[in-house]
């Protein structure tokens, strides 16, 4: 064996015997947080993505009153940071909801951590998804929307058939980017306490005085998730992309 790795060996064996996945390693609590990360990861960008949806429709199709609230809408969340937005629905939007339920009469009601998670972040991600599918919508050739209004198709039946798969490719980067930061915008939710990945690396380094190793150990989760995330959408959009121009095969 090398002198350096003889060295370092001491080293690369305290690390491993502090990721290890049993007690008392701290693996296991790292993997738990990551699953906590992609399960509100996913709630959020789903919540983002129907508001999306609604929100970009709203701003085509809607009436003055509706399209300049999406408009305030979308530039206040694009504008205001995360963090603040995320203490501000958190706190704030907790507190509002409950003096609405004591006005009419109801008890207030405690939110868990996981559902305020999803509904905040889903929030901010509702306010990109919906420039995201605007775009994408504007992008659909406006002769295969008359064609389909032509063939006496409502409104529902041309985005459902016509609409809808046609900006869906279009929109797929621009979503496949939304799901990225979703992943990582859930390590800001450690700051009112959420157990996700960033908060149980805090904790386990806190207590181990193992920074590096534990930072390590959560940078390299967070890189392998954006891995197998672009993949994954990469199949996606090579999926719905088929039989359309300069599509690769």
């Amino acid at each position: 064996m090398p002198e350096w790795l003889t060295q370092l060996w001491p080293g690369l064996e305290a690390s491993a015997a502090l990721l290890a996945l049993e007690p008392p390693g701290w693996g296991g609590n790292l993997l738990r947080g990551a699953a906590s990360s992609l399960i509100i990861a996913f709630g959020a960008f789903s919540l983002g993505c129907v508001i999306g949806v609604g929100g970009a429709l709203g701003k085509l199709g809607g009436g003055p009153v509706a399209r300049d609230l999406l408009a305030v809408y979308t530039t206040v969340v694009r504008a205001v940071p995360e963090l603040i937005l995320i203490l501000l629905l958190y706190y704030a939007g907790t507190d509002l909801l409950n003096q609405a339920l004591r006005a009419f009469g109801y008890r207030p009601i405690e939110i868990s951590g996981l559902a305020a998670g999803i509904g905040v972040l889903g929030i901010v991600q509702g306010a990109y998804a919906t420039e995201v599918l605007r775009g994408a919508i504007q992008s659909v050739p406006r002769g295969q929307i008359e064609a389909a209004r032509a063939y006496g198709m409502s409104r529902v039946q041309t985005f459902r058939r016509v609409t809808f798969p046609a900006m869906l490719p279009l929109a797929l980067p621009g979503l496949s980017n939304l799901w990225l930061i979703a992943t990582k915008d859930t390590a800001l939710l450690a700051i009112v306490g959420f157990s996700e990945l960033t908060l149980e690396t805090r904790q386990a380094a806190s207590s181990t005085r193992a920074y590096f190793t534990f930072f390590l150990a959560s940078g390299a989760i967070y890189l392998l998730m954006t891995l197998i995330s672009g993949k994954v959408f990469s199949w996606i959009e090579a999926h719905f992309r088929r039989g359309q121009a300069g599509a690769r095969a």
